[in-house]
């Protein structure tokens, strides 16, 4: 369905915004441009927005100062805003969804086609929620800092243009959204591509110790609770492994996973091709996502972990 932004929020003094639980580029992409853009459509308003606090990668990118980490108690919004997400996975932003007067969904997940709000917008073809963002804004109050951060979400979500969601769409909306002159080569730099000593040290243990499955299309890294504190790493440390995993000579999946606390395990998962739908894989232990990129969580033994997960992607690889 289409959806208008102004018709929809017009007559609200009080709007919400939210993402999912541990915020990814595009989240914060996402979240952070309808909120700069809805402040300029709508001055008289109070427009806020709840974030998880975002990895340090995201610390030098525009308004990240206006992210809301607290979730305070406060009156009940006119209009409560979910990008890139659904509502099971907004976290303590639940409470505020549920008293809103008029709730909204805007996201490009295809396992949340249907949506989860009042009023939806869900488009799996679309690259990224910021290229969906881009298409409800009216261009007279697009700025360099809007641009900057729709950029960023698209750039995030398709591998700075090297997943195979990227579209000629895509490119066009970003060849506009670079005719505002913001410095995209740093943002990238910060980011996306920049790594800390410890980040470097975690990957390089990941490599040495991981594994290959299925014919050596299959490689899984991990990354325990003991190594996490030997080496001072936190989850802002693990952004960027399981690519480099994937990226592999022969390998179409690639998984990486890591103890959260004691036997409590996160996973990232990643194709290379439309031979695995890491999507399907994720959704078997509660998680999901794309077909490309997805993620789960598993809580006992890593060992019984991996030897599941490289079940699940055996039996489309045809080999279990």
């Amino acid at each position: 369905m289409a959806l208008d932004l102004f018709e929809e929020l017009k007559e609200a003094q009080t709007i919400g915004i939210t993402g999912h639980i541990k915020p990814d580029g595009d989240c914060i992409g996402s979240c952070l441009a309808l909120m700069a853009y809805l402040r300029k459509l709508f001055p008289a308003a109070t427009t806020e927005l709840f974030l998880e606090k975002p990895e340090y990668s995201f610390d030098n990118i525009p308004l990240r100062e206006e992210i809301n980490n607290d979730y305070p108690e406060r009156g009940d919004f006119d209009v409560f805003i979910v990008c890139d997400t659904n509502y099971e996975r907004i976290g303590d932003a639940q409470r505020y969804f549920d008293k809103a007067k008029k709730t909204i969904n805007i996201d490009h997940h295809i396992s949340n086609a249907s949506g989860s709000a009042q009023i939806n917008l869900v488009d799996p073809e679309a690259a990224a929620c910021a290229e969906i963002i881009y298409g409800l804004l009216d261009k007279s109050y697009m700025d360099a800092t809007i641009a900057e951060l729709l950029y960023m979400g698209i750039a995030h979500d398709t591998g700075v243009f090297h997943f195979s969601n990227t579209r000629p769409q895509t490119m066009r909306i970003c060849a506009d959204l670079l005719e505002y002159s913001f410095d995209f080569s740093k943002m990238l730099d910060d980011s996306f591509f920049a790594r800390t000593a410890i980040s470097n040290r975690l990957l390089a243990h990941v490599l040495l110790d991981s594994r290959l499955f299925h014919d050596d299309r299959l490689i899984i890294g991990k990354s325990d609770w003991k190594l996490m504190r030997e080496i001072g790493a936190s989850r802002d440390d693990t952004g960027g492994i399981v690519e480099r995993l994937r990226i592999t000579r022969g390998v179409e999946c690639a998984i990486y996973i890591y103890e959260k606390k004691p036997g409590q395990w996160k996973a990232s998962l990643r194709s290379s091709s439309d031979l695995v739908n890491v999507a399907a894989v994720g959704e078997v232990f509660g998680g999901g996502g794309h077909a490309r990129a997805s993620g789960c969580e598993y809580n006992g033994d890593p060992e019984d972990f991996i030897k599941k997960l490289a079940e699940e992607v055996g039996r489309q690889l045809g080999t279990t």
